[in-house]
């Protein structure tokens, strides 16, 4: 029997959407056989049918702004953008998927044709988030239906109706309804598509407890594809600079832009101790000042709420946790509305703490981490299991050129945010951020194998060694 879902707006409380959990062994067997005639399809017909797509959303831009903003809370112009990296995400797709899994010749021996193409994989199973509920699963879907894939996507159970949106505009762009299947459930639907025999890979953007889990269920099978984002526990380094207020600008829009719920927010700032104090201050007096509302305010908020109240709830623990081991609260974290899950951004020096949680903080809770020179800094910002992205701000070409060197994080940036990346480039993380496999621009090597052919119209051999003597005095005149 379906299980009853239903998604309630953070910022409100309102109910916004109500459907049934799906059938997994259903949406499998259709995405399988929808599968081949998707794959026979010329790549020409592929790419023009997800520039339909384009077409549809930028036809429905307005509807699919609204419903990110009222289902995740995020402020309308943190959801515009969303919108306009899912739409840009088709040119790319179709650039990258030429560059990476195009057609090569390649030199063969005796007049034979060498050949490089590349094969899709079969049904994938797309796992998104819900921070970025249609941007960043569709980071998988656009190229993995490009490379000839057919997908069963199931959304994050707290934004199911844009997931269920986004498939329907992929349905009206012209994606057969059998190439893309919707999958509405919670966790016990997410294993069991993930474990279905008939998924032949597995895209996923979550937590690293979830993506670890994955990853071990499918040890044994190296058969499925696994591309798994994961996450980060991220550091921004403040070194010696002028630019005190640009600094601070810097290190608010990477801890606080999308209310901290970003993979690639940064959690832990690292600053040199002698000019700790007018770079925390500075952040702090910004962080007074930003505006947390509901999406639709007026004046114009920098922030909503967190998804629901046990994040907001988990997130309060922390803080109070950090300052009960050690920190040092310099600017507390507040609950303004009573039973919704808005809370002011936190910052806590824990330069004090023994122990220092190795854990990704989704959310507006940034940790003060103060060092007496550089290499201390840098190994501050390597203290952790995750590696997705540092950000160095101020400092001297030669102190990036060391950062760079030494940083275990695969995005690397300097004097700008650790988030914003841009799906033009690869991006991906090490240790429990990913697992070698980065997506945007290089989701085209996830979404389809490399097969090699040497090819020629006749059989043309000879064998020229190892042979026995041809006995003549045995044959006849």
């Amino acid at each position: 029997m379906s299980a009853t879902l239903n998604s309630t707006e953070p910022a409100t409380g309102a109910l916004l959407w109500e459907g049934s959990s799906g059938d997994v062994a259903e949406e499998v067997a259709r995405a399988r056989a929808g599968w081949p005639r998707w794959a026979a399809q010329p790549i020409a017909v592929r790419i023009e049918t997800l520039r339909r797509f384009v077409n549809v959303i930028r036809a429905h831009e307005d509807s699919l702004v609204d419903l990110i903003a009222r289902e995740t809370g995020k402020p309308l112009w943190d959801a515009r953008g969303e919108v306009a990296s899912v739409m840009a995400k088709v040119d790319i797709s179709v650039t990258a998927y030429s560059e990476r899994t195009g057609q090569k010749r390649l030199d063969a021996a005796m007049g034979a044709r060498q050949s490089l193409r590349h094969k899709p994989h079969g049904v994938m199973a797309v796992l998104g988030p819900y921070n970025f509920p249609a941007h960043l699963p569709n980071g998988h879907i656009v190229p993995a239906l490009l490379a000839g894939n057919a997908i069963v996507f199931k959304p994050s159970e707290k934004t199911p109706a844009v997931g269920e949106m986004l498939v329907r505009f992929y349905h009206e762009a012209g994606v057969p309804t059998d190439a893309i299947r919707l999958l509405l459930g919670g966790a016990e639907e997410g294993k069991a598509l993930a474990a279905h025999p008939d998924v032949n890979g597995i895209l996923f953007t979550g937590s690293a407890q979830t993506g670890i889990a994955i990853n071990r269920q499918f040890a044994a099978q190296p058969g499925k594809i696994l591309a798994l984002e994961m996450g980060g526990n991220n550091p921004v380094i403040v070194w010696d600079t002028p630019e005190i207020a640009n600094a601070a600008a810097l290190v608010v829009q990477s801890a606080f832009m999308s209310s901290g719920q970003r993979c690639t927010a940064a959690s832990r700032l690292i600053v040199r101790d002698s000019l700790a104090d007018v770079v925390i201050a500075e952040v702090k007096k910004i962080a007074d000042r930003l505006i947390i509302d509901h999406p639709h305010a007026d004046p114009t908020p920098y922030m909503g709420p967190v998804i629901d109240n046990e994040a907001a709830d988990g997130l309060t623990e922390s803080f109070l946790y950090l300052m009960s081991h050690g920190g040092r609260p310099i600017k507390h974290m507040v609950r303004p509305v009573k039973d919704r899950p808005f809370l002011t951004p936190a910052i806590i020096d824990v330069t004090a703490m023994e122990e220092r949680p190795d854990v990704e903080l989704f959310g507006p809770l940034l940790q003060v981490i103060r060092v007496p020179d550089f290499p201390a800094a840098i190994a501050e910002a390597n203290n952790s299991r995750y590696g997705l992205s540092a950000a160095l701000i101020g400092g001297s070409p030669d102190h990036y050129n060391q950062f760079w060197s030494n940083i275990r994080a695969g995005i690397i940036n300097w004097n700008r945010p650790t988030n914003g990346a841009s799906s033009s480039a690869p991006f991906g993380g090490v240790g429990i951020s990913g697992n070698h496999r980065p997506s945007a621009y290089y989701a085209a090597d996830y979404c389809a194998y490399p097969v090699v052919s040497a090819e020629i119209e006749q059989p043309r051999a000879s064998i020229g060694v190892g042979l026995k003597d041809i006995d003549t005095s045995a044959m006849g005149d």
